[in-house]
């Protein structure tokens, strides 16, 4: 039952997140396929990437849209750079060790929430 019911809860808590921030796949789903389901590094990078195969993000991207907030064309630029780099950044993940990536990411989220909280 745990296999059916974590991962949707995840995925509604990642859905509400990226609803509200814009976040997701890599802040909340990756962590907590790692920590709740005791996935890989590397399996839940490729099983949140699966996950964001599908335009989950439409419904909340309409949402945004009809109220002023998106740019197309940024957006679309941006979806070009993310389906280019997603081969390097595969190609470099399945070199490394478990251990080095999931530090590696640590380094992010923290640089990221220094970044955040200091410019707030």
């Amino acid at each position: 039952m745990g296999d059916i019911v974590i991962p949707l809860l995840i995925g509604l808590v990642a859905g509400v997140l990226s609803g509200m921030f814009g976040i997701g796949g890599g802040v909340v789903v990756v962590p907590a396929l790692v920590l709740l389901m005791g996935y890989g590094q590397k399996t839940a990078t490729g099983t949140s990437l699966l996950a964001l195969l599908l335009p989950v993000g439409a419904l909340a991207a309409v949402s945004y849209s009809r109220a002023g907030h998106v740019n197309v064309r940024s957006g679309l630029l941006v979806a070009l750079g993310i389906f280019a780099g997603t081969l390097a950044g595969a190609t470099f993940a399945l070199g490394r060790a478990e251990g080095t990536l999931r530090r590696l990411f640590a380094v992010l989220l923290a640089a990221l929430a220094v970044r955040l909280f200091l410019s707030g």
